[in-house]
């Protein structure tokens, strides 16, 4: 079903992390061209329980790319199928309300299994997930939960990323090695062209959300209508003003259950840094556009080759920047 490859790039090896290690790459025997790079552990603990996952229709699942606006969805998604409940919001932290399902298979010295933690939430179940289409649960596609997509440019994203593996998960390379490996499809869930593309082209399933997380920034209160209503949720608009207010980046950034200041202190530790540490947030900027202040002008070019080979013609599909 798999073929499993270790890539001969030098480059890998720079980018990999005590907490993120031994990355190979897994392709679709099928079709090649479809692929991940992900670390051993994942190919040896998880590949095959994920792709074996039992699926029920009330299951709600957000995946994305990492680093384009997950957190955020999840947490209005939460919001909008929970009757907007505060309270349960702002006292249960959002990663036991919505568990990252592959985190056990890619990271070390983690002692919850997050995926038996997924497997066995009580219905319905909220789930995270970064794996691209081919790699996710095969139930997917037969039992057809429903599943929102976000999408976010790859300049952004990048920037983003490379600040997520620096800080979280301990890297200590060059921003440039960092681009570089991105951009050649060989950081861990690349390649993210594919990714986005490979949802797009389902975007229309009646059971598939896809959200852009530009849309998100400029219209929030426009992207929570379109998710009550795929939700089958209904509220007014002074609910809806509410709820916009609660997912404000301000809220978002100082809300200890959603912020993953716990998270981030776990990470730390694993990585022998100091958790008491505040050199990191993991809601960092959420701005459109941002990579403008913080990639070189090779770096940029770099992107921009990339995001010009997005997989389908402009015409059917554009990044938002």
């Amino acid at each position: 079903m798999y073929k499993i490859e270790v890539p001969k790039e030098e480059i890998v090896k720079r980018i990999e992390t005590n907490l993120m290690t031994d990355f190979v790459k897994i392709s679709a025997e099928d079709d090649p061209t479809q692929f991940c790079i992900m670390p051993r552990k994942f190919v040896d603990q998880d590949l095959e329980r994920v792709k074996n996952m039992e699926i029920y229709e009330d299951d709600i699942w957000v995946v994305t790319y990492p680093k384009c606006g997950t957190t955020w969805a999840m947490e209005m998604i939460w919001m909008i199928n929970n009757n907007l409940d505060y309270e349960t919001s702002m006292t249960v932290n959002l990663e036991d309300r919505f568990p990252f399902m592959e985190l056990i298979g890619i990271a070390t010295g983690f002692p919850t299994d997050t995926f038996e933690y997924c497997k066995n939430k009580p219905r319905p179940r909220y789930i995270k997930s970064h794996l691209p289409v081919f790699l996710l649960p095969d139930q997917l596609w037969t039992v057809k939960p429903k599943i929102i997509y976000v999408a976010r440019n790859p300049k952004d994203t990048a920037v983003s990323w490379y600040h997520h593996h620096k800080h979280m998960h301990g890297y200590q390379g060059s921003k440039e090695d960092y681009i570089q490996a991105f951009v050649k499809d060989l950081m861990m869930y690349s390649p993210m062209n594919e990714h986005i593309t490979e949802f797009w082209k389902i975007r229309n399933e009646p059971n598939i959300l896809f959200l852009f997380f530009e849309d998100m920034k400029r219209n929030l209160d426009q992207e929570v209508k379109k998710t009550m209503i795929f939700l089958d949720k209904n509220y007014s608009q002074d609910e809806i003003d509410k709820l916009c207010k609660h997912l404000s980046f301000e809220s978002i950034k100082d809300n200890k259950m959603v912020n993953k200041e716990v998270e981030i202190q776990k990470l730390m530790e694993a990585s022998g840094r100091d958790p008491a540490s505040k050199e990191f947030s993991f809601v960092r900027k959420g701005q459109v556009g941002g990579y403008k202040k913080e990639l070189s002008a090779e770096e940029n070019e770099m992107l921009d080759e990339y995001v010009n080979c997005s997989g389908l013609e402009k015409a059917e599909f554009e990044y938002k920047f």
